[in-house]
């Protein structure tokens, strides 16, 4: 028996090459695992590579679902992260996937693995941020599993929604001249989290030191707390607006821009001058002595809603102080550009959140 245990462990430690998963990225790596998938079921209109697969329910409905996983020293730090906090973004990042689809979440379920040094009522906490979070966007909790980890906590959010198959909106549908819009503002995110490892290392050095979170109120929600935009497909049904590309502003501007454009076999130009700011994120960035126009477009985890439309919706996009117009898609043979604000146009780069 010891020695085909040996022979069989053999398989997984001869190998004459090692590729680091840190040189393919998340995406890459998903591209390559992926890359000989084949679907067996007619219902299973999209699967792998969009912000949410999707099943054809009949009636001219579809499903689509979700599933992110957040671990505990990549995703988030209970340093400075309340685990009441954590449970309602653990919801919200999934139901933007759902927003992202042009479709409304109906179920969530919720798995957790979770370490000896997690107390009852520390589950509670962070349950009863789940449950606030499935009251504010009206989605159910339907399941999920519990298992004990040996480090840390891992929490696995699966959202389900529903759409029309019409209203559906792709990755895949953005056209040259389409205008390119966000959602909300950009950067504060990032920077609620600068100022959030900026104070854990004061206090790491002088325990006695109060944090100095003062003035900073918006950018520590927009990181701690962030908001699903389920709102925005509500706005863009009242004005009668189908976007024809949309996902959601997770790991970067410049990084949803691109997926879209290689999705959509597309290129694009984003504006320096349009990007949407607050002028709080601006202040702090300068504080910290970044280009707030770099946090905007490589920060993350803004989850906004980018999405692109045809020109003929130019002036109801415009008129709706929820929306800006970033910029627009252009042939794929004219590259992907940022036009810097001396009009000069560079190259675009996902420089945003990476996995590995």
């Amino acid at each position: 028996m010891h020695c085909k245990f040996s022979k069989f462990a053999q398989t997984f430690t001869m190998s004459e090459q090692r590729t680091e998963l840190e040189q393919l990225g998340e995406f890459g790596l998903i591209d390559l695992l992926t890359k000989d998938l084949q679907t067996y079921n007619p219902e299973t209109l999209v699967g792998v590579g969009d912000d949410a697969a999707v099943l054809d329910i009949g009636n001219g409905m579809c499903q689509v679902v979700s599933t992110d996983l957040l671990v505990e020293g990549v995703h988030f730090d209970l340093t400075y992260m309340p685990l009441k906090h954590l449970g309602y973004k653990a919801v919200a990042v999934n139901v933007s996937d759902i927003c992202a689809m042009n479709a409304t979440p109906k179920q969530i379920t919720v798995s957790l693995a979770v370490s000896n040094r997690f107390s009852l009522e520390a589950l509670e906490e962070l349950y009863a941020g789940i449950k606030i979070a499935c009251a504010d966007y009206n989605v159910d909790l339907v399941g999920g599993d519990t298992t004990s980890s040996t480090s840390g906590l891992f929490i696995s959010v699966t959202a389900l929604g529903v759409a029309a198959k019409e209203d559906i909106c792709y990755r895949s549908g953005a056209k040259e001249f389409d205008l390119l819009v966000v959602s909300g503002d950009l950067g504060g995110a990032y920077m609620g989290l600068q100022v959030l490892e900026r104070e854990k290392e004061v206090f790491k050095a002088n325990p006695n030191i109060q944090p100095d979170l003062d003035g900073h109120d918006y950018i520590l929600q927009r990181q701690l707390k962030p908001n699903a935009r389920l709102d925005v497909v509500k706005y863009l049904k009242e004005l009668g607006v189908k976007p024809t590309a949309m996902i959601d502003v997770s790991d970067g501007l410049s990084s949803e821009v691109l997926h879209l454009c290689k999705a959509s076999q597309v290129g694009c130009h984003v504006y320096d001058e349009k990007l949407p700011i607050d002028a709080k994120t601006s202040m702090v960035a300068i504080d910290f002595n970044l280009d707030p126009s770099m946090c905007a477009l490589n920060g993350g985890e803004d989850y906004e809603l980018l999405f692109t439309v045809d020109q003929k919706d130019f002036e109801l996009i415009q008129s709706n102080p929820n929306f800006t117009i970033i910029g627009h898609m252009t042939n794929a043979a004219d590259g992907t550009y940022y036009i810097d604000k001396s009009g000069s146009a560079i190259t675009l780069r996902a420089q945003g959140w990476k996995q590995f």
